[in-house]
């Protein structure tokens, strides 16, 4: 009795498989171009978001020398730099009801007139005088 032929077919380039019962793709090569096609969409949004929060930290850490643990800009300047408002990691909320918002280890506090109270995050010590 001859083979039957088999119908099924690879999901990326869809030539005619042969061998076991269970497989999907041909080779690894379509195997890795099906998966990366099914994640491109979602891994092209997670990098735009991550370039624009490193974009964001350089903006800041350009702002704020490393000689000054606090600085006042405009939103102006902020926005001339290319600063993206939108883009943050995390909030923080003082004990005066405040809230700053920062991205990573810098962060902001909206003022007044449009300025921006930039403020870099500290770093506790431990009891031991070890930094955490």
């Amino acid at each position: 009795m001859p083979p039957k032929p088999d119908p099924r077919h690879c999901l990326n380039c869809n030539r005619p498989l042969t061998g076991r019962a269970d497989k999907k793709y041909c080779n690894d090569q379509c195997r890795n171009d099906h998966n990366n096609h099914l994640k491109h969409h979602v891994n092209n949004y997670m990098r735009n978001i991550n370039n624009a929060l490193k974009r964001n930290r350089h903006i800041l850490q350009e702002l704020l020398p490393d000689t000054t643990d606090k600085k006042t800009v405009s939103k102006e300047k902020m926005m001339q730099q290319g600063f993206q408002f939108k883009y943050l990691t995390h909030t923080y909320t003082n004990k005066k009801g405040a809230v700053y918002y920062f991205v990573y280890d810098f962060g902001y506090l909206p003022l007044a007139n449009n300025l921006y109270l930039l403020v870099k995050k500290r770093e506790r010590e431990s009891g031991n005088g070890e930094k955490e």
